[in-house]
């Protein structure tokens, strides 16, 4: 059924870290209570392109849901790597477009927040995740509210920036939220439910859907190299 139905199937996909996310999740009722359907997580942050379009297969059968009865597709936008981050955005927008449905995109870092906060009574929270580079993707919350971030910044710098906030709870890459002195919990990577929720209002509402744009937060590893200058034909002469 469509967004005023009482039934909606949405595929969710991250690819912001290490892990590629992906699953099906269901909106019933006048409430829209939701539940997911089917989900997968693999770690692997150097084959999200291989096993990305797999991983959707399978929770779709497992599911028990068609790709056409799909309504919408909820997609991670970061912040994350480029490389990783651009292959869940294609293809979830991709999906959209064959199908015919609207393409959500939401923060990487809200959806981990918003499973956290489903888990836990901490009014504030700190998510964290590996940017590489000796760098961490951060961003704060409180009472499920974004107050800072997304930014990114080396781990030593946000711990100082950040000693004398609020923080009851530290999630994210467990490496990281491991140096804010802070307690850890179990939220580490985007999950269905949590990509779902940040788009709730998003799906329940009928203004089409803002065009995709990723968090990259910084410029890609793989830059066009410099045009060459041509060569001189007067130096060359004088060098032979």
């Amino acid at each position: 059924m469509g967004m005023g139905g009482a039934l909606m199937y949405i595929l969710a996909i991250d690819t912001s870290t290490d892990a590629v996310v992906a699953g099906v999740a269901a909106l019933r009722g006048a409430d829209a209570t939701e539940e997911v359907l089917a989900e997968r997580q693999v770690t692997d942050g150097r084959r999200h392109a291989e096993i990305l379009t797999s991983l959707v297969g399978e929770t779709l059968d497992e599911a028990r849901v068609a790709r056409s009865q799909l309504d919408a597709v909820v997609v991670g936008c970061g912040p994350g790597p480029f490389t990783g981050l651009r292959v869940g955005m294609a293809t979830g927008a991709a999906f959209g477009d064959a199908l015919g449905v609207p393409v959500h995109g939401v923060c990487s870092l809200d959806a981990i927040a918003a499973a956290q906060m489903s888990q836990t009574s901490a009014s504030s929270l700190l998510v964290v995740t590996d940017a590489r580079r000796r760098e961490i993707y951060w961003a704060t919350y409180d009472q499920g509210r974004r107050t800072a971030g997304p930014a990114v910044a080396p781990p030593g710098e946000v711990v100082a920036d950040l000693a004398d906030m609020p923080i009851d709870v530290v999630v994210g890459s467990p490496t990281h939220a491991g140096l804010f002195d802070r307690p850890v919990g179990a939220a580490s990577v985007p999950s269905v439910a949590g990509l779902v929720t940040v788009a709730r209002a998003d799906l329940s509402g009928s203004m089409p859907p803002a065009a995709l744009v990723p968090l990259y937060l910084r410029r890609p590893d793989a830059v066009e190299p410099k045009r060459r200058r041509p060569a001189d034909p007067q130096r060359q002469e004088l060098a032979r």
